[in-house]
């Protein structure tokens, strides 16, 4: 027997949103299982909101049972519909198949060294495309109620919108995932399917489909759909989308972003995206409440995560460009951490010369020539982390050549 303790936890941290029956769950997971998560190609890199199943995928391998990550090639080519207020744009086979093995890489680059036995990685087109178009429609598709199908929420919304409507494309898509999952339950023994919430209607799908072709009960289980405590959409930065690809999102960014979670949200984070136990978790909280002093919890899980992501150097070059900005001593910046300044850290503007008002005018730091003599004259300009005078109106040497950081403000030398 194998400890059933996962659940309890998963349960604790709020990671469960629907299940198939919770007790038949955990009777299965008391003894090793295979379970599946599904990543459609939709771009050439994975974003923070497919994090939560990567690190599930890790929580239950901890815990003694097999993982399966299943990259969509063929899924990808039609794109899924659920709770998606439009229909998708069809992207080209090469452009998939490009992002197929993007996202493939990045999967085992961030799961296999954190993980006690190899990753299973698999691509659905191998089997989807040798299907016969006639024996899809005979075999799989005369298992499936139209009615039925027309009742899930995710159809609904699109019917309920008659400038819209869905395609028969996208309304195949539950029947290719239903399909994966018999697959990979005949292939792997495969018996819990894991997603988000917003899959639990194709994850039932492929529980009945399982059960009608191959005679075997299988389960399902989602997450909820990560969103801030004021209800807004969360994975998104002033940048846009917070990829898991650092030449999409910097480190440093990445880093940002998580040190920027407000109160009201950063415990709930941590359960979901740390591997820190929940009286540790609650712990910090209660610290972080006691002290009535900035919380620890932010610097916690920004550390955890872009070290998981990014690795010990990619944290290293995030808190070293972080409190280089802070303490004004920009000098030490490697030319590497300025780049990721310049990827999405900073605004950033092209001149063409060396004035010092131009660059101030042009970046937005002063809205005139008289403003910017003004905030030079108070000593409120710094460049490259040198404070600057009224007399001085020249930009002086780059950073490598190449880069100058302004700022306005006035920053004391312990950063305060």
């Amino acid at each position: 027997m194998m400890d059933t303790a996962l659940l309890s936890d998963l349960e604790r941290r709020g990671l469960i949103a629907q299940s198939t029956d919770i007790y038949s769950l955990k009777v299965v997971l008391s003894s090793p299982q295979t379970l599946y998560c599904g990543f459609d190609p939709t771009a050439g890199s994975l974003h923070i909101g497919h994090l939560v199943p990567l690190l599930l995928l890790k929580r239950f391998q901890d815990a003694g049972h097999k993982v399966i990550a299943l990259i969509g090639g063929a899924t990808g080519l039609i794109g899924d519909p659920s709770f998606k207020a439009s229909e998708r744009s069809l992207n080209s086979t090469s452009t998939v198949a490009g992002w197929v093995n993007d996202l493939s890489v990045q999967i085992l680059n961030l799961l296999q060294p954190r993980l006690n036995q190899p990753l299973q990685l698999v691509n659905n087109a191998d089997w989807i495309h040798q299907l016969n178009v006639v024996d899809f429609f005979r075999d799989v598709g005369k298992h499936f109620s139209v009615n039925n199908l027309l009742n899930r929420d995710s159809v609904k919304q699109r019917l309920l919108r008659p400038d819209q409507g869905i395609s028969f494309t996208e309304f195949s898509y539950s029947l290719l995932q239903a399909f994966d999952f018999s697959e990979l339950n005949e292939r792997y023994d495969c018996r819990l399917q894991i997603g988000g919430n917003d899959q639990w209607g194709n994850i039932l799908s492929g529980i009945d489909y399982t059960r009608r072709r191959n005679g075997r009960e299988v389960h399902g289980l989602t997450l909820p759909l990560i969103t801030k405590s004021d209800g807004t959409k969360f994975g998104k930065s002033e940048t846009g989308t917070v990829w898991l690809d650092a030449a999409k999102t910097s480190p440093y960014a990445f880093y940002q972003f998580w040190l920027n979670t407000a109160d009201s949200d950063v415990y709930r984070f941590l359960r979901y995206y740390t591997f820190l136990s929940c009286d540790e978790i609650d712990r910090i909280e209660n610290e972080d409440k006691a002290n009535h002093q900035k919380p620890q919890a932010q610097y916690i899980l920004a550390k955890e995560l872009t070290q998981f992501v990014h690795g010990e150097n990619g944290l290293l070059h995030a808190q070293r460009i972080t409190e280089a900005l802070f303490t004004g001593r920009v000098r030490q910046l490697q030319l590497s951490e300025l780049k990721q300044l310049e990827l999405d850290g900073l605004p950033t503007w092209h001149i063409s010369s060396h004035d010092l008002t131009e660059a101030l005018i042009k970046s937005g730091l002063a809205a005139s020539k008289r403003a910017a003599r003004e905030l030079l004259a108070s000593d409120a300009i710094r460049v490259n982390g040198e404070k600057v005078t009224a007399e001085q109106n020249d930009l002086g040497f780059a950073l490598f050549d190449q880069y100058w950081i302004l700022q306005k403000g006035v920053v004391s030398e312990n950063g305060k």
